[in-house]
């Protein structure tokens, strides 16, 4: 093939001069994805699926333990306040104790000065990846998989307020309440924290 000039057909990485952000902490996880109780590790991260009229923007918490997202904030606009908006619902419902590892990658909201300010802030103690390494994130990777074939790639849709609120249904409405895991036993994370002691189950 390379002496006939022929290539495999592929996705080609765009290099353009992207360079990542510096890590603006260590990484505290080194890819272990169980928790041996709730609110001891969340993963964050942020995802976009694009309506009729334009993007939509999803930055959500999930606990290592439960795999229940625990905090979450939809936009039209990424800025560096939506994973601090999404962190700031996980730590309203549940009150995590410091010392919460809180798992993101390198991404410009994760490393910004807001974000930093709003860890130390709660006591809890950043965690970041590799470079260009989504598997030290897999646990939120993960779940945005789940979302994008159980819903997002279902339909067309019409406008990003339509896509904003299915988001919004299908992770308070399903996901955390009813949708089964088997790495869980086959409990929603709902039902996994029900069964702790220790869980504070938001009203």
């Amino acid at each position: 093939m390379r002496q006939d000039g022929l290539v495999g057909v592929s996705h080609r990485r765009k290099r353009g001069g992207w360079k990542p952000d510096t890590a603006t902490h260590e990484n505290l996880v080194k890819r272990q994805f169980r928790a041996d109780g709730p609110n001891r590790l969340w993963f964050c991260d942020i995802t976009q699926h694009r309506a009729k009229d334009g993007w939509v923007y999803c930055a959500a918490v999930i606990d290592a333990y439960s795999r229940r997202i625990v905090g979450w904030s939809i936009s039209v606009r990424i800025t560096a306040e939506i994973d601090v908006d999404a962190l700031e619902m996980a730590r309203w419902r549940l009150r995590p104790e410091p010392g919460t590892v809180v798992h993101a990658e390198r991404g410009a909201q994760y490393t910004s000065r807001l974000s930093g300010h709003r860890l130390r802030q709660a006591g809890l103690l950043g965690s970041m990846g590799r470079v260009a390494s989504s598997v030290d994130n897999a646990l939120i990777e993960s779940f945005w998989s789940t979302m994008q074939r159980e819903l997002l790639d279902r339909t067309s849709w019409d406008s990003r307020t339509q896509l904003a609120s299915a988001m919004f249904e299908w992770i308070e409405g399903f996901y955390n309440p009813r949708r089964r895991h088997s790495s869980l036993g086959n409990l929603s994370p709902a039902e996994c924290e029900a069964l702790h002691p220790a869980a504070e189950i938001a009203a």
